[in-house]
C-alpha cells in the first residue's frame, strides 16, 4: 500500500507544491498501481485451473477459487484543507475445498502455478483436520454451471477522473455549506472501490466480474461557544454501485446548503418531550432500522447459532418460516442481489450462484431466509439465494447480507400525505445514535434531523429524540407507506461480521413510512 497524507494544506498549495510529488513517488499513478496481481488473464486462469486440478487429485470432492484484485482511493477534506489522499491496491487468490464433508481454505498474494499447487495441499490438509472433528458433513445444493462475465453499471470510471477534479468537488461542497451563516465546520470524503473478481469451480463455472462503487459523504457542524454546545448534521450512507457520474449528477451542493441550514437550526432546537408519538420515518433513517432489525435477523446462520459475532444471533427460528407475524399486512421486505445501484448487488455470488431476488417478509408474514449452498438444505430448500461473500481474496467466504428493502405502496403517496394523518407526531430523518440487542429484537434509533408534526403539518425541529420498540411490534405498527416516487436507496459501506471480522457493503431501499403510537425517549435525560 502506498499513499500520501498532506497535513491540513489548502487545495491550491497542495496542487502547486505537491502535485509533482503526488504523481511521482508518494502517490503513484493508477497505471503503476494496477500492476499489482497477475500480469494477464491467461496467468490468472492457469493458476486457477492448476489449483482446482491439484485439489481434486488430493481428494477434494469440491473446490472453488477466487482470484481477485482491488483498487481503492480515499480523499478527505475539511473546510478548504486537504486532510488525506490515499491509494491502495491488493490482489491474490483464495482456494476453498471440501474433503470428507468438511471445509479447508488457503490463500496467497502470489498468483502463479507453483503457489496454486501449494494452496491446494494446504487447503486439503486443513479440510482433513476439520473432518476429523466435525459432527455433521457439509451438503451443498446444486447450482448451474456458468461461463460468463458481468460488470456493474457505470458511465464514468472514477479511477480515470483526475485528482484535481475530485478535490475541486469536495472543496466546493465544503464552501457551499460554510456559506450558510452559523456553520462552523465542514468535513467531506470521497471513496472509490474497483473490484475485479474471477471465480472458478470444480463444477465447471468460470465467471469474471467487475464492480465499481462510489462513496460520497459530508458532515456539517455548528457551535455555540458561549453555551458550550455544538450540533452536527451528517449526510452519509449514500454510497452506490455506480461510477463518478454519481458525483456529477446528484445535487450534492443543494444538499450541502440544506444541511448547513439544518445544523444551525438544530443548535437552537428544544429537547423532545418523551412519550408516545406517531412517526413518519424518512428513508434516510428507516434504511438503518431495516438493516438492523430485518437484515440481520433474517441471516440464517445467525438464527441457527452458527454466527454471533458483530451483531449477535436472531429472535427468529426456522420453525417461524411461513407462520410468524413480522409486521402489518402492508409490510413487504425483499432481499435482492440484482437491485440497480445496490452495494450488495452482483452478477454472481462467491460460489457462482446467480443473483437472486426473493421475499423475506410477504404481506407482513416472515417467509424466507438469506441462504448459501450450504445453508439452504438446512431449511429444506433445494436452491441457494446466493448470499456467499468474502471481502478479500484472503478471506474465507461466508454468508453476508444482500440488499434488503421495504417495498412502497402501489399508488403514489407522498411524505406529506403520511404526515397529514397525524395529530401529534415526529418526522425523523438521517442517522442518529442507535442500539439493538443481540437477538435483533429490542432497539432504539435516533435521527439527524427530527421535526414535530402537529395536526398534519411539519413544524419546528427538536433534538435528543430516539424511538424505541421491538422488531415485530414496530413493523406491526406500520399503517402507511410512501408510493413508488418516494422510494430511495441508501447504503452502508462498513457492515461488519465474523471473527476475524470482515466488512460488507450493503444497501436498503424504502419509501417513507408511518408508524403509530411508538415510544420516544429523550436521550439527554436518559443519559
Amino acid at each position: 500500500m502506498r499513499g500520501m497524507q498532506p497535513d491540513g494544506v489548502s487545495r491550491r498549495h497542495f496542487l502547486a507544491s505537491g502535485g509533482a510529488l503526488v504523481a511521482g513517488s508518494t502517490l503513484p499513478d493508477w497505471a503503476e498501481i494496477v500492476q499489482v496481481g497477475p500480469s494477464t488473464d491467461a496467468a490468472r486462469t492457469e493458476a486457477a485451473e492448476v489449483a482446482l486440478a491439484e485439489a481434486s487429485k488430493l481428494g477434494a470432492s469440491y473446490a472453488d477459487i477466487r482470484v481477485n484484485r482491488y483498487r481503492r482511493e480515499s480523499i478527505a477534506t475539511r473546510e478548504q484543507q486537504v486532510q488525506n489522499v490515499s491509494r491502495s491496491a491488493s490482489a491474490g487468490m483464495g482456494l476453498r475445498v471440501l474433503v470428507n464433508g468438511a471445509w479447508g481454505f488457503a490463500a496467497s498474494n502470489r498468483v502463479e502455478v507453483a503457489t496454486a499447487r501449494t494452496l491446494a495441499a494446504e487447503a486439503v490438509t486443513m479440510a482433513r483436520a476439520h473432518a476429523a472433528l466435525a459432527t455433521a458433513k457439509v451438503v451443498l445444493t446444486p447450482t448451474d454451471v456458468v461461463k460468463t462475465s458481468w460488470t456493474s453499471a457505470f458511465r464514468r470510471d472514477p479511477f480515470e477522473v483526475p485528482l484535481d477534479t475530485k478535490l475541486a468537488f469536495l472543496l466546493k461542497l465544503n464552501a457551499t455549506a460554510m456559506a450558510v451563516p452559523g456553520v462552523s465546520f465542514v468535513s467531506s470524503q470521497l471513496l472509490f472501490v474497483d473490484e475485479h473478481k474471477y471465480f472458478a469451480s470444480s463444477d465447471g463455472s468460470r465467471i469474471a466480474q467487475r464492480l465499481v462503487r462510489t462513496y460520497p459523504q459530508f458532515t456539517t457542524t455548528a457551535a455555540d461557544r458561549a453555551r458550550g454546545d455544538f450540533q452536527s448534521r451528517p449526510v452519509v450512507d449514500r454510497a452506490q454501485l455506480v461510477g463518478y457520474e454519481y458525483v456529477e449528477d446528484y445535487p450534492w451542493f443543494a444538499d450541502a446548503e440544506k444541511a448547513g441550514h439544518e445544523v444551525v437550526e438544530k443548535l437552537k432546537a428544544t429537547s423532545v418531550t418523551a412519550g408516545r408519538y406517531d412517526l413518519v420515518v424518512d428513508p434516510s433513517q428507516l434504511f438503518l432500522c431495516i438493516h438492523e432489525s430485518v437484515g440481520h435477523s433474517t441471516e440464517l446462520d445467525r438464527a441457527l447459532g452458527y454466527e454471533a459475532n458483530m451483531a449477535g444471533t436472531s429472535f427468529l427460528r426456522p420453525a417461524d418460516t411461513g407462520h410468524l407475524r413480522f409486521g402489518a399486512s402492508i409490510v413487504n421486505l425483499v432481499a435482492d442481489r440484482s437491485q440497480p445501484g445496490g452495494l450488495a448487488t452482483t452478477g454472481y455470488d462467491d460460489e457462482g450462484v446467480k443473483a437472486d431476488r426473493w421475499h423475506l417478509v410477504r404481506d407482513g408474514v416472515f417467509v424466507d431466509w438469506q441462504t448459501t449452498r450450504e445453508l439452504a438444505p438446512l431449511v429444506g430448500q433445494s436452491r441457494s439465494h446466493g448470499c456467499l461473500h468474502a471481502d478479500s481474496w484472503a478471506s474465507v467466504p461466508f454468508p453476508r447480507m444482500p440488499n434488503v428493502s421495504l417495498q412502497p405502496a402501489a399508488t403514489e403517496v407522498t411524505r406529506d400525505d403520511l404526515c397529514s394523518g397525524i395529530a401529534r407526531g415526529l418526522l425523523i430523518e438521517g442517522r442518529g445514535v442507535s442500539s439493538i440487542d443481540q437477538q435483533r429484537y429490542n432497539f432504539q434509533f435516533g435521527g439527524a434531523v427530527i421535526r414535530e408534526i402537529r395536526n398534519g403539518k411539519v413544524g419546528a425541529m427538536v433534538k435528543d429524540a430516539a424511538y424505541q420498540s421491538r422488531t415485530p411490534d414496530f413493523w406491526a405498527s406500520c399503517d402507511g407507506l410512501g408510493g413508488p416516487a418516494s422510494y430511495r436507496l441508501w447504503g452502508t459501506s462498513a457492515d461488519g461480521k465474523g471473527e476475524p471480522g470482515q466488512i460488507n457493503a450493503v444497501s436498503h431501499g424504502c419509501p417513507p413510512a408511518r408508524f403509530r403510537n411508538v415510544t420516544v425517549l429523550n436521550t439527554a435525560s436518559a443519559s
